[in-house]
């Protein structure tokens, strides 16, 4: 089938070569003509602005949509509006909060356009590996784009979720379990780092990866990063978010679910981003009031 691609980075990207390594004519736009124009190099068909893009698809338009979550979204969304027809389908591949893709989608039903939002897992290895899709929005809408999102996913790696928003809160949550496994694994990881014995982290990964119950794919990429850098000395421990985590909490505490784990995960990425935390301050300058402990100054950098 003949879809576009519109936002051609690390997920976009990929995930345009392989709907065209799969045989599908995929129409692409970006906001760098540059990048546009290396991606008509390797089999994409080039658009110039969001009107050339949407007049090389058809005769059901279907536009898929990955940028980042927020304004950006909604400006392609209205753009694409003002020249999609009804009938036509907009696809928001991106992790976009899901209630804003409930009131996208009411706002394009309005005028006759469909709305998926499609929620993907996979990073920089979806193009060889396949993506994980999960899409909500109207089941019709979905059947008709199916055959693209069979070629992105892994084989039973996708499933339409039910209606507007489930797709995206489905990742979310996703993610939200992402942070917690995440953060066991760094913690669990420092642990053995400290443990005095002289282990061969990368072996244990490996290890680790055959019969044991915590075998993983996360597993088997913090094995690939040490088997780069034993020591992760190239690494800075300075940990962003991508506001999924957050969103996780928002709907725990709305729907009154403890989830502490999770919490926990993020306000650790919080943490990595402190050099020196004025909470850490303030706990050390208690313990010196009330028990008379030592505090090293400021420009103390011994251990």
């Amino acid at each position: 089938m003949r879809l576009g691609i519109i936002g051609l980075g690390k997920m976009g990207g990929n995930m345009a070569l392989r709907l065209i390594g799969k045989g599908h004519e995929v129409v692409v736009y970006d906001r760098s003509p540059e990048i546009v124009s290396s991606f008509a190099g390797r089999g994409a068909l080039p658009s110039n602005d969001i009107a050339d893009f949407v007049s090389k698809l058809g005769p059901r338009r279907v536009a898929w949509i990955m940028v980042p979550s927020g304004d950006p979204v909604d400006d392609t969304i209205d753009r694409l509006s003002k020249v999609m027809e009804k009938g036509d389908i907009i696809v928001d591949g991106g992790n976009s909060y899901y209630k804003d893709s409930m009131s996208r989608y009411e706002k394009l039903a309005g005028i006759g356009i469909s709305f998926v939002d499609a929620g993907t897992s996979g990073g920089i290895w979806g193009l060889s590996e396949g993506y994980c899709i999960m899409a909500g929005g109207d089941k019709e809408a979905f059947e008709f784009i199916e055959p693209a999102v069979s070629s992105l996913a892994q084989e039973g790696g996708y499933l339409y979720t039910g209606g507007s928003g489930s797709g995206h809160y489905v990742k979310m949550i996703h993610n939200g379990i992402e942070y917690g496994l995440m953060e066991a694994y760094a913690e669990g990881f420092e642990l053995l780092k400290r443990s005095g014995f002289e282990l061969d982290l990368q072996k244990v990964t490996s290890l680790w990866m055959h019969g044991s119950v915590v075998r993983s794919w996360l597993l088997e990429l913090i094995g690939s990063a040490l088997g780069k850098d034993p020591e992760l000395a190239g690494i800075r421990g300075y940990v962003e978010d991508s506001g999924e985590g957050r969103w996780t909490l928002i709907d725990a505490i709305e729907k009154s679910v403890p989830a502490p784990a999770i919490a926990d995960s993020l306000f650790m990425r919080f943490r990595s981003r402190q050099d020196d935390s004025f909470a850490a301050k303030v706990l050390a300058a208690l313990r010196n009031e009330f028990g008379g402990h030592a505090v090293k100054k400021a420009e103390d950098n011994s251990n």
